[in-house]
């Protein structure tokens, strides 16, 4: 007996649960994927959903916006806090490492969900007169 993977959803029901993910993303701070889990529809459904619908995928963009703004402010949190001292009164290297993990991994999801305003900036500059690259040939090899 096959089991149905997506049920079919009433479109009132498509609405709270929408605004559930969206919730769950702008105001608790999860991924879409744990907001759709929590609000109890696969990730593909709602991906579908938001094809179709381009209100929800309006408010979808700002959901995650704030996600992506979220992110930006827990990275500066978890940098400013104080890493405090093991049982011996020595810095806590072990909270370090753990700490750095933290933003790093947060800077780099931030460098991939908006490049423009947090990735890195590559900027090749020189002289006009002498440019890095002077002439680029396309050899055929027969």
């Amino acid at each position: 007996m096959a089991t149905q993977k997506n049920p079919k959803f009433k479109p009132e029901d498509k609405d709270k649960i929408s605004q559930r993910v969206l919730d769950g993303m702008s105001t608790d701070g999860l991924s879409c994927f744990k907001a759709c889990q929590k609000a109890g529809v696969a990730n593909s459904t709602f991906m579908r959903w938001l094809d179709a619908d381009p209100k929800l995928a309006e408010r979808y963009a700002r959901a995650r916006e704030d996600l992506i703004e979220r992110i930006a402010h827990e990275t500066m949190q978890i940098a400013d806090q104080d890493v405090g001292t093991t049982n011996d009164g020595k810095k806590d290297w072990m909270a370090v490492q753990k700490q750095r993990l933290q933003v790093d991994t947060r800077k780099w999801l931030l460098s991939k969900l908006a490049p423009k305003r947090y990735g890195d900036k590559l900027e090749l500059s020189g002289d006009p007169a002498s440019p890095f690259i002077q002439r680029i040939e396309r050899v055929v090899v027969k």
